[in-house]
This record gives C-alpha cells, structure tokens and sequence, in this order.
C-alpha cells in the first residue's frame, strides 16, 4: 500500500476513519468529520495566535495544579455520540483539533490524544472557519456530549458560552463583551476579557 504523503492520494468523496487518518503523512492540516476530510484554515494570523497564547497561560496557572487538564491544539480529539461506549479507532470517522480543550476523565486520554468527549471546548473563530465552528462543530460537539463550548471572536472581542442543558441541547448562556468570562464548569475561574484580547494589530 503506498505510503499516504499528499492530499491529492486520497479521495475526498470517500469515508475514512480515524485508523485511516493515523497513516497518513501529509503536509497539510486536515481533520475528519463524519468520516470526510476538512482541511483546516492556513496558518493562524497574529492576532489569533496572541489571543491563543493570553488564554493558554491563564489556563495554565489555574489547571497547574488540579485534576482537570488543558491541552492546546494541535491535539487529535476523537468524537462519536455521547450515548456509545469508547470506540476503537477503526469505528470513529470524526477527530478534530479544537484550540482549546479540558479534560477532567483522565480515561479519556491516551497516546493519540482524546478518545471522547472533551468537558469543555474553545474555538477561536477566524475568517476561514466561522461556518464550520458555528455550524459543524457546535452540532458534533452538542452530539458528543462536551458539556461547555466556547466561540471567541477576535474582531469584536467577545466570547459567546454554550452550555448543555438537562435534555442535551447547547443553551446560550452568556456573551461575554468586556469584563470576566466565567465558565460554568469552573466557576472560580474568571478570564479576564482584556488581558485575553490584549495582544497585537495586524498591520
């Protein structure tokens, strides 16, 4: 079987799983969705790599030292329905690598990664991935049971909180504008929304 190097071997009509996923070799970024391949957005702009790195060291310092863990992307997360038991990986067609995402079962996470779902996700949306992350990945994270989803908008500074409700549905709790954002799952953790966005403008 010929080694898997260049995106222009595989066909994009195909459904492939996540053993799949793991021979390939490829120079692009890409994750799968339901069995698809979605290349990802190019290289992060400055801004959203300033943001990424002010969120990452509050969530360092606060996690340093306590069960749950966070884990910055690149971090392969595999997702099915909440309702089926842990998967191998020739049955999970969807792994993505969110920003951001905490972890509090420590059963979840092997050498590969996550192998289900996350307790709280955060995307930082750009230009080239706002329908996705608006749209697929709050179904699939809703679907897979990640009790907390979080979208941060760069250009209007703002982070809008979803939370699953009794019937596990996301609810929109709260759109954080200035201030603290506070996540549900961690109520003593309040992210400062200033030192979040304080980073540099793009020329």
């Amino acid at each position: 079987m010929a080694k898997i190097t260049h995106l222009s071997q595989l066909d994009l009509n195909q459904t492939y799983s996540y053993a799949d996923y793991l021979t390939w070799h490829l120079n692009e970024a890409v994750e799968l969705i339901k069995g698809k391949i979605m290349l990802m957005s190019p290289a992060p702009n400055v801004k959203h790599q300033g943001i990424s790195g002010n969120l990452y060291g509050m969530l360092y310092n606060f996690f340093r030292h306590k069960k749950c863990r966070f884990f910055p992307a690149p971090f392969d997360v595999r997702l099915y329905n909440r309702k089926k038991s842990i998967l191998t990986n020739k049955e999970i067609y969807t792994v993505v690598q969110p920003d951001v995402c905490v972890i509090c079962n420590p059963e979840l996470l092997d050498k590969q990664g996550c192998n289900g779902a996350p307790d709280w996700i955060i995307e930082i949306v750009s230009r080239g991935n706002s329908k996705r992350e608006m749209n697929i990945k709050y179904d699939l994270y809703q679907e897979a049971g990640v009790s907390e989803y979080w979208l941060i908008y760069p250009e209007h500074q703002a982070i809008h909180q979803f939370v699953l409700d009794e019937k596990g549905c996301y609810q929109l709790k709260h759109m954080y504008a200035d201030g603290f954002a506070i996540p549900s799952l961690f109520p003593d953790l309040a992210i400062d929304l200033a030192e979040v966005f304080e980073t540099w403008e793009e020329e």
